[in-house]
């Protein structure tokens, strides 16, 4: 229980190290304050810290009293374009919030590398400490992964974890994980609907674009519902639709574009053709053309099972069994962490921290401007951390090639 006692010792730290990110939220690639806030927790531990050039990105290494393989723990630090509405005294006073909870990733992930750093005796190995922008929506660990994040401590890890709170669905301080698929691809559809604008009093002398563009959404949702195999789910959701400018006019062009979620590489496939050609049959069926491109963005986020496993237990061990929960079904979200675990086995770990007052059922969820998370997991969360680090640069010791048993 030693790291979760020296944990629990940091609350007050971790808190303000919280709320300070909390109340300085920056978007994308770019975070300049939120590093210099990182750079700041961290300054005086024994670490190799490097930045990233192509985003503020920060690395750091510990190098543990004696030698052995390297364990990486992962941390996003981006917010979001929400303005907030939680009423907290420390919400943050612009159009961005950290509504997905990443300032309590950062906030765990230092509080891991104090823990391990006043610890490094134990330790037989190196543990690399990432700390991410850009996760919504920017591919921070893929542009990571190309400036040699895994090779930042000499030789590419043994195993990666990474934790996520969640505002609602699991009570405060219950952990969950599963291996295999955990959470969905994702991908962007882009559509431009063209016709030709003309008065809105006389339709017939005009293309109108509006009527095709919305048939396609709709079009788009049925055929999906008739394509698909409900076994192996995809979703579909239009998030933001243009056109016009005025009642009475009818526009050139109509544009909307889709987040769309799946779960295998033949769904995925098969929506990257489908969609497209769902978009320009119904634009030729009103004598209009589309301009339809389907981007690819993440994929599939898939647990190494056996180190979901060793995660699972190591929740147990530290926090109790009650505080484990198995999930029966992975979640439609997506990362980017899903990049660092194709390449190394790992797992994502989901940290409930709803709070006390609320039902897990109905709370505000991840991304809304209501979303509000209960800091008392802040301990919880950088414990298991260092234990994971802790714990399985100690089973790869005891392992020569390095895996934990399924």
């Amino acid at each position: 229980m030693k790291l979760l006692d020296d944990a629990t010792s940091l609350t007050d730290d971790l808190t303000r190290l919280r709320r300070d990110l909390h109340r300085i939220p920056e978007v994308g690639l770019d975070l300049p304050r939120t590093q210099e806030a990182v750079l700041a927790a961290l300054d005086g531990l024994p670490l190799e810290i490097t930045t990233g050039t192509g985003l503020t990105s920060v690395t750091a290494v510990l190098r543990g009293a004696r030698p052995g393989p390297t364990v990486l723990l992962r941390g996003d630090m981006d917010a979001l374009p929400v303005t907030e509405r939680t009423g907290l005294s420390f919400a943050a006073p612009v159009d961005r919030m950290h509504a997905c909870g990443h300032d309590l990733h950062t906030t765990m992930l230092a509080g891991a590398a104090r823990l391990l750093a006043a610890h490094r005796d134990r330790l037989a190995g190196n543990v690399l400490f990432m700390f991410q922008p850009g996760e919504e929506g920017f591919d921070g660990a893929g542009h990571m992964l190309a400036e040699g994040l895994l090779d930042a401590a000499g030789e590419r890890p043994v195993a990666a974890y990474a934790l996520h709170v969640i505002s609602h669905t699991w009570k405060s301080g219950v952990f969950a994980a599963r291996g295999g698929p955990a959470m969905a691809a994702s991908n962007v559809l882009e559509v431009t609907v063209r016709g030709a604008g003309g008065h809105g009093s006389t339709p017939h002398r005009a293309k109108d674009p509006i009527p095709a563009a919305c048939e396609m959404v709709t079009a788009l949702q049925t055929w999906i519902s008739r394509s698909f195999d409900v076994f192996d789910p995809v979703i579909l959701t239009v998030g933001t639709f243009h056109a016009g400018t005025q009642s009475n006019i009818i526009p050139d062009t109509a544009t909307f574009r889709a987040t769309v979620r799946s779960f295998s590489d033949a769904a995925r496939a098969r929506l990257r053709e489908g969609t497209v050609g769902v978009c320009e049959g119904v634009a030729a069926a009103h004598g209009l053309t589309a301009e339809a491109t389907f981007f690819e963005q993440y994929p599939v986020t898939v647990n190494d099972p056996a180190e979901a496993a060793f995660a699972a237990g190591t929740v147990q061990e530290v926090h109790g069994e009650e505080r484990y929960a198995p999930m029966e079904n992975p979640i439609l979200g997506s990362e980017d962490f899903s990049r660092v675990i194709d390449a190394v086995p790992g797992a994502m770990i989901f940290l409930g921290a709803t709070l006390p007052d609320a039902d897990p059922d109905t709370a505000p969820a991840n991304h809304s401007p209501l979303a509000a998370f209960d800091e008392a997991v802040l301990p919880d969360g950088a414990a298991l951390y260092a234990e994971l680090a802790m714990r399985r640069l100690a089973a790869a010791a005891e392992s020569p090639a390095g895996a934990v048993a399924p």
